[in-house]
């Protein structure tokens, strides 16, 4: 408010009170309040402002009377969490680096790796395995399930007393697996297959990214989890079936 403005209000003003303007940048508000303000000054209190009984009370009703009310209103809403929803299924033959396929010992739900002799490849298990898009995609890994052919039984990690564990678990409807909530228990079933070479991956756990599906040194010895600092096979040779 320039200076003329100043002394025209000033000017209305009751004997022994001044109008001072501040020189910060007011808020739309402040303005909205001093305009109110100085009208209802103005129209509605003249008798009472020249009255010699007026004083500082008066003043600050008026002030409390004019003020307006800053209301502010927040959107609320409910976002789903991402989720990896399945593109496709695919047939895969799995063995690993010393080429050793896969057995599954049902006795004690475990996969093994095994050294098959010729004429025992119908013991060899082969995996569905299901891609899936990433909410947030990489260019180095792909996320997929891994179900055992003509079977409910998916592989899934576990941590158990700070150890991730591989389990075989029995999937009773498989649909409940075609989208899976990034917050979900479900994630479970979900590894990140990075491509090491040609036709050669690791099968890391989703929800435990040090963990790799691994096998031992030994034959015959149960397929397991493993930090990539242990001594055990990490990598595998995945052909796709037609």
């Amino acid at each position: 408010m320039d200076s003329s403005m100043c002394e025209k209000w000033t000017s209305k003003m009751p004997k022994g009170m001044n109008l001072e303007i501040s020189h910060h940048h007011p808020t739309m508000k402040c303005v909205a309040n001093l305009i109110i303000a100085m009208e209802r000054l103005k129209e509605g209190a003249s008798e009472l402002m020249l009255s010699t009984e007026f004083r500082d009370e008066n003043l600050l009703n008026i002030m409390l009377e004019s003020i307006v009310e800053e209301r502010v209103i927040f959107e609320r809403g409910t976002v789903p969490p991402p989720q990896f929803s399945r593109t496709g299924v695919h047939p895969c033959s799995v063995t690993d680096t010393e080429n050793r396929s896969l057995v599954l010992v049902r006795n004690s739900m475990e996969l093994h790796a095994v050294m098959l002799q010729g004429g025992a490849d119908d013991r060899k298990i082969y995996l569905n395995m299901s891609t899936y898009v990433h909410p947030a995609p990489t260019t180095e890994a792909r996320t997929v399930a891994l179900g055992i052919k003509d079977t409910n039984l998916y592989l899934s990690c576990h941590k158990e007393a700070g150890e991730v564990t591989l389990h075989l678990e029995e999937v009773e409807n498989k649909d409940n697996l075609l989208r899976i909530s990034s917050d979900s228990d479900l994630v479970r079933f979900l590894f990140y297959k990075e491509d090491t070479g040609v036709n050669i991956s690791t099968l890391v756990s989703v929800p435990y990214s040090d963990w790799y599906i691994s096998t031992a040194n030994e034959n015959n010895k149960p397929v397991e989890m493993c930090l990539e600092s242990a001594h055990r096979h990490r990598n595998f040779k995945i052909l796709r079936q037609s």
